[in-house]
């Protein structure tokens, strides 16, 4: 009972002490309850700056969160952290990517557990995307697995930035906020008017007649609002988000932009051909909101595309070059038919990179006559060069083409070993069939085209040095992309897509004209009447009969008197009828042949 000790009863020093506690303590230990502050915790989905819910979360580079719109007036004015009182910058903030659920609340992104005040939760700096520290732990940490789980891409410890840890609950502890020791105002100018304007602190609804006796302030008596500053402190957010957004990339589905990864494909939007497995998560766990549909996954339109025999169509782009000597001033051209069929990455990659201009003025930097000549690096030297995904892609190597390497004038990807494909391609002098199931193929020369089959005979022809460099710089001056393949492909799915959308319309309105016909054979008109036919007349209009009468029944009028007569059984043949109809009577019948 003592402190420290067995001791069944308390002394007096201990009942008198400044840490003694409960109803019996003693006239001491008011001294120091009356020292400690109160502990306000801030909740981790708050701004730290307006202490309210934020909409468009930042953070600094120690953890602190804020609404980009509340920390940017401040930074402008203080240039510092209001909580630390550190210095801080506005491109020192870090873009946060929170995922959500069907019922919005902010869940770990693969775990789908939903974040609360007791929440290890961390983000990683590149990526701007927001996780869980278990979920880090045990799938990266742990696993050495030094990638992001949802976009892929690479990333160290010392990029993973700690935004809420329960066992250090000081970091969000009210009272330690610089700015609120201090009592700086986190207002804006327009906050602050409003504020002390008292035509907008007054509820002039409950004053009765005396309403009409209040005057509102003069407009000169408030200062005056400029709206050049108002219109740029808007435009800096926008600038300061944009920025933002371009410097720290996104991941590649995005869960956390504006949708989450919850939401179900659009009717417009691709599917995979498997689902979501939020039926099987939600029945398995009670951190996920119950789904009782088994959705198909939406896909991205890159991922749609980039499926081998998906697009057939083929791609043509010229490559243009600078000219190969002074003394010959014509900039050779190479027509280039890609193939993205069985390679839709390797040319999906091409075209997007021709489209940024980024093989413009780039050199061939290795040219072996009678083999290839190899281009596609920024810096020449045949170690640099990245993918359209800044990050190498895997090999294809399914298709006719990788598999033969049987002619001249392949268009394939250069590589530094297998699944290393970034920027580099080469093109082949010959048949190189040391090359199969090395390297991706994802196009040709087109050799047809006399042009072409010079330019690249003039590119053999140019000399090289002991490390195989040409010893006059060969440049390509731009790569134009003469026909998207993706592009026809979308553009011929829509054109199909809205055949059937208005095939289906047809369809639920009744059909086409021609189509609206009885089990008859009469034809319905648009404004609901029937054509052809008067009374007994049941082959309708054009002789055509119904569907249950023999055509060869029919035979202009009397045919159709034949047909009424065969059917009210004026033919003669009542014997006949009345000999079945015994011969299918009951009993057991006559037994005179046993």
């Amino acid at each position: 009972m003592g402190k420290g000790t067995d001791k069944l009863y308390i002394t007096h020093s201990e009942w008198a002490s400044e840490d003694a506690y409960s109803a019996s303590a003693g006239s001491g230990a008011s001294k120091s309850n009356a020292s400690i502050a109160p502990f306000k915790r801030l909740p981790f989905n708050f701004c730290a700056i307006s202490l309210q819910p934020f909409n468009h979360p930042v953070c600094s580079p120690d953890g602190t969160i804020f609404d980009i719109t509340n920390i940017l007036p401040w930074l402008k004015k203080h240039g510092t952290n209001p909580v630390t009182g550190a210095p801080l910058k506005s491109n020192e903030l870090i873009k946060l990517n929170f995922t959500k659920n069907d019922d919005g609340e902010m869940v770990d992104p693969v775990t789908y557990k939903v974040f609360t005040n007791n929440t290890h939760i961390v983000a990683l700096k590149n990526t701007c995307n927001v996780f869980a520290y278990d979920t880090i732990e045990r799938l990266n940490i742990k696993a050495k697995n030094w990638r992001d789980l949802v976009s892929e891409e690479d990333f160290s410890r010392k990029d993973i930035v700690t935004l809420q840890d329960p066992q250090n609950i000081e970091s969000r502890n009210l009272s330690t906020f610089k700015y609120l020791q201090d009592g700086a105002s986190t207002l804006t100018p327009e906050q602050q008017r409003e504020r002390t304007d008292p035509s907008r602190n007054v509820n002039t609804t409950a004053l009765g007649n005396g309403a009409s006796l209040f005057k509102p302030p003069r407009k000169e008596q408030l200062p005056d609002i400029n709206p050049d500053a108002l219109a740029n402190n808007r435009a800096s957010i926008a600038k300061t988000l944009s920025s933002l957004s371009s410097s720290q990339p996104t991941t590649k589905s995005d869960p956390n932009k504006t949708t989450t990864p919850t939401d179900t494909a659009t009717s417009n939007q691709p599917r995979a051909l498997h689902t979501t497995g939020l039926a099987a998560a939600s029945l398995t766990s009670t951190g996920l909101t119950p789904h009782t549909t088994a959705d198909l996954a939406s896909l991205s339109l890159e991922s749609y595309l980039l499926v081998p025999r998906r697009v057939r169509t083929k791609g043509y782009c010229l490559l243009t070059l600078h000219p190969l000597s002074p003394s010959s001033p014509t900039s050779h051209q190479i027509t280039l038919e890609l193939h993205p069929e069985f390679a839709p990455k390797a040319c999906w990659n091409f075209i997007q990179l021709a489209k940024k201009s980024y093989y413009d003025n780039l050199l061939f930097h290795r040219n072996i006559p009678n083999f290839m000549i190899q281009g596609g690096d920024p810096t020449g030297s045949g170690k640099g060069g990245a993918s359209i995904w800044n990050r190498n892609f895997d090999d294809e190597l399914e298709g006719p083409l990788s598999g033969k390497f049987d002619r001249r004038g392949m268009l394939a990807m250069a590589n530094k070993g297998k699944n290393t494909n970034g920027s580099q391609f080469f093109l082949t002098y010959r048949p190189t069939p040391h090359l199969v199931r090395k390297h991706t193929v994802f196009g040709l020369v087109v050799l047809d085209d006399a042009a072409s089959d010079a330019a690249l005979r003039a590119l053999e022809k140019v000399e090289g040095n002991e490390k195989s460099r040409p010893r006059r710089p060969v440049r390509i001056k731009e790569v134009a992309v003469l026909a998207d393949p993706f592009e026809r492909f979308l553009q011929d799915k829509e054109v199909r897509e809205r055949g059937e959308r208005e095939e289906e319309e047809v369809r639920r309105m009744g059909g086409r004209e021609d189509e609206r016909v009885t089990w008859t054979g009469k034809r319905v008109r648009l404004d609901g009447g029937v054509d052809g036919g008067g009374d007994g007349d049941v082959s309708g209009a054009g002789g055509v009969v119904g569907r249950y009468l023999k055509n060869d029944a029919v035979d202009g009028e009397g045919g159709g008197k034949a047909v009424m007569e065969e059917w009210e059984g004026g033919d003669g043949d009542e014997e006949e009828r009345v000999k079945k109809k015994i011969k299918g009577g009951g009993g057991f019948g006559n037994f005179d042949g046993w």
